[in-house]
């Protein structure tokens, strides 16, 4: 028996059901799931900064679409903020790199 202890997608257990083998599951409380998804989180983002795809990039923004309706914000609520934070200090794609401030 392998052990997990972690928080997986949804159609999980039906597919490893579906591979002829069984799991055991539980539904996590709120403040469980909030501290799993940030769990998550982090170990997605390891696994991008391991691999650096567009499909680990995916399963980042999965995480964080959940943590952020976890947390009762909506999506449109984070690309709101986005939005605002881009107009007001810009983005990323001009590839600007600090590198000192005087006074």
């Amino acid at each position: 028996m392998k052990v997990y202890n972690k928080l997986v997608r949804d159609k999980i257990p039906e597919i490893i059901e579906r591979d002829g083998k069984t799991c055991k599951t539980s539904i996590l409380s709120e403040e469980d799931y909030i501290a799993a998804l940030e769990q998550k989180l982090n170990e997605e983002v390891a696994e991008y900064q391991a691999d650096k795809n567009l499909e680990e990039m995916a399963d980042v923004l999965e995480v964080l679409w959940a943590l952020c309706i976890a947390k009762g914000y909506t999506l449109e609520e984070l690309e709101n903020l986005r939005a605002q934070k881009a107009d007001k200090r810009g983005g990323f794609e001009k590839k600007i790199f600090l590198e000192t401030v005087e006074g």
